[in-house]
């Protein structure tokens, strides 16, 4: 195999869990409206925000991960272990989905509340629920904040292929990558979705954010160092980063937004996150850029006992994120039905993020468990043909 990719060095790297822990506590707190909390998502701060950062690190996990594999036992093995994981992050979204949907009509039924399943996209369930179902099972029915995964498993599933093509042509592969993210814009590429529109994350715009983490874990990372320590970089990006910075406030304050020119605030407001805009990715890659440059593989900050809990959600990251959608309709009910106070706002939020917490120690002990050897193996029997005369049982 003519391999011109730079793997990563061997170990975990808790960059990785650091961010893709950040990213699903993000996700939690962005997903319940009228929640002062989210303020502190990055969001409200720049064009990207935590569902940009969690496609790229699904690319660099699933790129450096299953890269290896087919490097040390064959393309044929880890191509069907990406499948498999695919499978997994299916199985996942179906036993989420059917969750869901249950959670939001009894909680429309409890509070006398119709409008619930009409805000959650799941009034259609109600009325056709056999279609609907189906539907859903195909990926082209996704009630509210359930868009995620079905991205997630539709690039999984392209990705063999497109792994196979970043070992051998990694920075031709991103190029192939980037003209089918701007041929998609150009000429509206989208998948439809049930019962109407089209999918919310747009699989052949997105796809280049996750291509873009595996050329970054692959070796592009390494060769764009020079860049990446520059001084022409921090300069620019920080600019960038600036910039970003009050076009996004901009739209979140409209006093701010009517002291622009109206051609400069329409081209960055409202953003489009459906097809991915340029100044998004660009955002992104400024961002990522940054962390590279600034947070190093090495940093023993990460044993700090402050940022474990966030670590440890980012390395059980399926199932927190799962767990975040279904406490984000109970939060949001909470908000609705019972108080919306400030103090109610910031409760909801840390309770879920506990409970969030709370499920990533008790999986990652319960893994532990389940792989540790057992502690008193059980004695081997004596073969009665070496028992002595004294001790052996006469025959009846």
């Amino acid at each position: 195999m003519d391999v011109k990719a730079v793997l990563p060095p061997r170990g975990r790297d808790y960059r990785l869990d650091l961010l893709r822990g950040f990213a699903n506590w993000a996700i939690y707190l962005d997903h319940i409206p009228n929640n002062a909390v989210n303020w502190i998502t990055q969001k409200n701060f720049g064009f990207s925000d935590a569902a940009d950062l969690f496609v790229f690190i699904s690319g660099y996990t699933a790129s450096f991960v299953y890269a290896r594999m087919m490097l040390e036992r064959g393309t044929v093995i880890g191509a069907t272990r990406l499948i498999k994981r695919a499978w997994q992050i299916y199985v996942a979204h179906v036993l989420l989905f059917v969750i869901y949907i249950a959670e939001i009509g009894y909680l429309s039924q409890r509070y006398h509340d119709p409008n619930l399943q009409d805000e959650f996209n799941v009034a259609g369930f109600m009325h056709n629920p056999a279609e609907t179902l189906y539907q859903g099972l195909i990926l082209a029915f996704k009630p509210v904040n359930m868009d995620v995964l079905p991205l997630y498993i539709s690039l999984m599933l392209c990705y063999p292929l497109v792994l196979w093509a970043m070992l051998r042509k990694l920075n031709l592969t991103l190029l192939a990558s980037f003209l089918l993210y701007l041929a998609a814009r150009h000429f509206g590429w989208n998948l439809p979705a049930y019962p109407s529109g089209s999918w919310y994350f747009n699989p052949f715009c997105w796809q280049f954010l996750f291509v873009f983490g595996g050329w970054f874990a692959l070796g592009g990372a390494s060769e764009s160092i020079t860049f990446i320590r520059s001084r022409a970089f921090l300069w620019l990006g920080g600019a960038y980063l600036l910039f970003a910075l009050v076009m996004t406030l901009a739209g979140r304050f409209p006093e701010l937004g009517q002291a622009m020119p109206a051609w400069l605030y329409d081209a960055f407001n409202p953003n489009d996150k459906t097809n991915l805009a340029p100044y998004r990715v660009l955002h992104f890659v400024v961002l990522a850029f940054f962390v590279t440059r600034f947070l190093p593989r090495e940093w023993p900050g990460y044993e700090w006992p402050i940022f474990q809990p966030i670590i440890k959600c980012g390395q059980q990251s399926l199932e927190v994120f799962c767990t975040g959608v279904f406490l984000a309709v109970i939060a949001h009910v909470v908000l609705v039905e019972v108080s919306g106070s400030i103090w109610m706002q910031i409760a909801v939020s840390i309770v879920g993020i506990v409970l969030m917490t709370a499920l990533a120690y008790y999986r990652s002990w319960s893994k532990k468990v389940d792989k540790a050897p057992s502690k008193a193996p059980v004695a081997a029997q004596t073969p009665v043909a070496a028992q002595t005369p004294a001790t052996a049982k006469p025959a009846e």
